[in-house]
């Protein structure tokens, strides 16, 4: 997607590729994006070579091990001096510092261009979310935007409310846990002959970390609403954001539970991306809200 810097808008929200938000969704709301790499099969992929996520998912199902690779800094300097030379301030959401440097990359950036255009608010904010969790933030900012809040009320708003943002995941196959460091082969070889499934989320220093195991998968579909009547509180959620591998019935089953449960008419769900697809695999689930705590 190529950023429009035209736009009349307050000020420009820029997000990364991990935040899983459909392309319609970004441009109809005018939200930026910066690229973060994944190589697969000799090819590296980004802002100038695309694979559909139903291919990606199934070289991965034929056994491809993609790695993947943050953000980069030229590109986000480029982005963000196209910006400041038009006169938009910009707030940037980036994924977990725990997770990726993107944050990193993008903060250097973000200060080298704003010691040559002093005038101008570029802000940088470390999401400690990752996926539609990251795209959750990002909505809520569209929304503040067209409110009319400033560049540094929405900035202040991300910090406050950003542990807020819930994620539960569920995985289809230990292996790809095992790979990443997540879970030990001895658990992986365990759990899949037993059918035990994992349950995780990403803590308030922004990792992914399991909290729980379920045998079987819909035992471990049904977890995921399970936590989220848990960590709720006093939130409503008019909408709820779900992400998967590949795997939409099971994403739609998830969200029939919880309107079902919690009486939620929006949704949006999209495919969980390369940046943690690579490390979750294919029949990964993910159900986004938010809640009093993570």
């Amino acid at each position: 997607m190529k950023l429009s810097i035209e736009e009349n808008v307050r000020f420009q929200i820029i997000t990364d590729s991990n935040s899983d938000l459909p392309l319609e969704y970004l441009e109809k709301n005018k939200v930026g994006i910066l690229y973060l790499g994944y190589t697969m099969s000799g090819i590296t992929y980004g802002s100038d070579k695309s694979m559909p996520e139903k291919e990606f998912y199934a070289a991965m199902r034929a056994g491809e091990l993609p790695t993947t690779s943050g953000i980069n800094f030229d590109q986000a300097k480029e982005m963000f001096s196209a910006l400041a030379e038009k006169g938009q301030d910009i707030l940037h959401i980036a994924f977990s510092s725990a997770l990726s440097s993107s944050y990193s990359a993008a903060s250097a950036a973000a200060e080298e261009v704003a010691a040559e255009y002093p005038e101008r608010k570029i802000l940088v904010v470390d999401s400690l979310c990752c996926s539609l969790g990251e795209g959750l933030l990002v909505h809520k900012l569209v929304q503040l935007r067209n409110e009319g809040k400033s560049v540094e009320e929405a900035a202040q708003w991300a910090e406050k409310n950003k542990l807020h943002v819930c994620h539960n995941f569920t995985v289809d196959d230990l292996f790809h846990l095992h790979r990443g460091g997540r879970v030990s082969k001895t658990t992986a070889v365990l759990g899949t002959l037993i059918n035990m499934k994992p349950v995780l989320h990403v803590d308030n220093e922004g990792r992914l970390v399991a909290v729980g195991k379920v045998r079987g998968r819909k035992n471990s579909l049904k977890a995921l609403v399970d936590n989220m009547e848990k960590l709720v509180g006093e939130y409503k959620n008019p909408e709820v954001f779900i992400s998967h591998g590949d795997c939409l019935e099971d994403a739609q089953f998830v969200a029939d539970m919880v309107k079902e449960r919690f009486g939620t008419e929006t949704f949006l769900i999209n495919y969980v991306g390369p940046s943690i697809g690579a490390h979750s695999g294919p029949g990964t689930v993910a159900l986004f809200f938010m809640g009093e705590k993570r």
